[in-house]
């Protein structure tokens, strides 16, 4: 099969190969992958700032195919069925455990810039039927962590949540926040980016280069009371305004660490708001199949900024490595 492999920790270390085709085993399924799409942690592998155990290795968590063959024993899906592999796929359900963070696709298991990968059964979860092949590989990492966002926030409406940026997670909590009737604020450094935001039914929006107080515009645009759920995406740099943003009760959901992992903050607006500060690596099996049944019952399409060849995945890397130009989701089609 034809392959992408990532022969060292470095941007320019993407060689095409072809390996052998897998066999899928006992209780296993073979994907014909379509389509896989970028988060920050498969940057993150390639730059060597995510330690692997090894190089060379087929990158991406998130992809999404079509069954080519199954082991024995498989009775949950047959060969055609379009699915979507979850980048964690011991993680069945309920709490994070070590075993779960253990395995990663495209990091210590086979990622997603092959033609063929072989994966557990359980680990797979049908594609919304109205999702083609690159949008429903932007579900695994993007739409389980904005769902258990908008989840741990028990959004409903009248509630108001806040998101920093407009990458894949940030869209798709805008996305899952309107679907449950609350009002969201959009906080961006792009003039063009806020007014697409709009168009997914952004309520107010803030240019928080414009603005940098942003978390007294925040509070302004609530009458003084704040939101129900931040959605943060930055880390060091941005946790602090977010505490003063957030209300009574709500819940900070940190799930970004492009600016910094090492914040020095003041603790008594968590302490007197009661805050609920909650961490998030991604989710299990189950949750992206609770995201994946939300996004088919809104009709939610995931955002897909711009589509690359699986001969230009180097550029693909470059443009999110970037930082800032994106909107939602970069995908590399096969």
């Amino acid at each position: 099969m034809k392959a992408i492999t990532l022969s060292a920790p470095s941007l320019q270390a993407f060689h095409a190969t072809t390996l052998p085709d897998p066999v899928p085993g006992p209780g296993e399924v073979c994907v014909r992958l379509r389509a896989a799409t970028l988060n920050y942690i498969d940057v993150a592998v390639a730059t060597g700032a995510f330690p692997v155990p090894s190089f060379p290795l087929v990158p991406v968590a998130d992809g999404a195919g079509e069954v080519a063959a199954v082991g024995a024993g498989v009775t949950s899906v047959g060969v055609g069925a379009r699915v979507v592999p979850h980048f964690m796929p011991a993680w069945q359900g309920g709490p994070i455990t070590p075993r779960a963070v253990a395995a990663l696709r495209g990091m210590t298991l086979p990622g997603s810039l092959a033609e063929y990968v072989v994966v557990p059964e359980h680990s797979l979860i049908a594609l919304p039927p109205h999702l083609d092949f690159a949008e429903g590989a932007a579900l695994p990492i993007a739409a389980t962590t904005a769902w258990n966002a908008v989840r741990a926030a028990s959004l409903r409406p009248g509630s108001v949540a806040l998101v920093l940026g407009t990458g894949g997670v940030s869209l798709f909590a805008l996305q899952f926040a309107k679907a449950a009737g609350a009002s969201v604020i959009v906080a961006s450094s792009s003039d063009a980016k806020l007014e697409r935001a709009r168009a997914l039914g952004a309520d107010h929006l803030i240019n928080y280069r414009a603005t940098p107080a942003w978390d007294e515009a925040v509070l302004a645009l609530t009458d003084g009371r704040g939101v129900d759920l931040v959605v943060e995406t930055v880390g060091a740099a941005t946790l602090q305004r977010s505490l003063g943003a957030a209300a009574m009760g709500g819940t900070v959901f940190t799930v970004g660490f492009l600016g910094g992992t090492t914040a020095s903050i003041d603790l008594l607006p968590a302490i007197i708001k009661a805050l609920r500060i909650v961490g998030n690596n991604t989710g299990s099996v189950a949750d992206l199949a609770d995201a994946a049944r939300a996004v088919a019952a809104h009709r939610i399409v995931p955002v897909i900024d711009e589509r690359f060849d699986l001969a230009d995945t180097a550029s693909a890397y470059a443009r999110l490595a970037e930082g800032g130009r994106h909107f939602g989701k970069l995908a590399i089609v096969h």
